[in-house]
């Protein structure tokens, strides 16, 4: 049996650019013999000492990844793949209704959309008194700061990671919408590879056209 590729994927689940990458990943992930694993990053922790716009600020929260780490550190030591398997299950449960369904963006509030997700993912929904406690935020720092000291401050969520600590490439990105499926997918992952694993290699980027198109 071919041993699987580990992936490491730092996300921010406010971001609809990540869910899709994410949802890429997951695709890639029927394909190639690669393994995701999942970590918390922060839009907030990232812009907290940067010159950004007053309005762009105040959307900027730790209250969800604040409920990702308690999960992940309640359920993680029973979840086969550990805080990575709870991880990845209550991202999918909190980026299908905040990005998929749209109902972030519609006004509903954050708190119940976070308890449902929790449900829907098997887990306490009372965890959502982590929103307003900093138990969990030196872990939230120091998962961020692992994820983003691989590429820089100047690029936000995802980071992704390719390969173990001792041999591996890591880039921001990439930025596609909608998440390519099928053979698209294994396309597009063979090439990001190998352009991220080109020595010397450091951007390719072009001006967005579209917004987010979710599924």
């Amino acid at each position: 049996m071919t041993d699987r590729m580990p992936v490491d994927f730092w996300f921010d689940p406010a971001c609809p650019w990540a869910w899709l990458t994410s949802r890429w990943i997951l695709e890639v992930e029927r394909l190639r013999p690669i393994e995701p694993r999942w970590h918390i990053m922060s839009l907030y922790v990232l812009n907290e000492h940067k010159d950004i716009p007053e309005q762009y600020r105040k959307m900027l929260t730790m209250e969800t990844v604040r409920v990702l780490a308690a999960a992940a550190a309640k359920y993680g030591g029973d979840a086969e793949g550990g805080e990575s398997a709870v991880l990845g299950a209550l991202y999918t449960e909190l980026g299908v209704r905040f990005h998929n369904q749209g109902r972030r963006r519609g006004g509903e509030p954050l708190r119940d959309l976070i308890a449902e997700s929790l449900q829907a993912a098997g887990y306490d929904p009372q965890l959502t008194d982590a929103m307003d406690s900093t138990e969990f935020d030196e872990e939230i720092r120091r998962s961020h700061a692992e994820g983003i000291g691989l590429v820089g401050e100047e690029v936000g969520t995802p980071v992704i990671r390719v390969g173990g600590p001792a041999s591996s490439v890591a880039f921001f990105g990439p930025v596609v919408t909608p998440a390519p499926k099928g053979e698209a997918a294994a396309k597009l992952w063979d090439g990001v590879v190998l352009v991220a694993s080109t020595d010397g290699f450091f951007e390719l980027k072009r001006s967005r056209t579209r917004g987010p198109v979710f599924d």
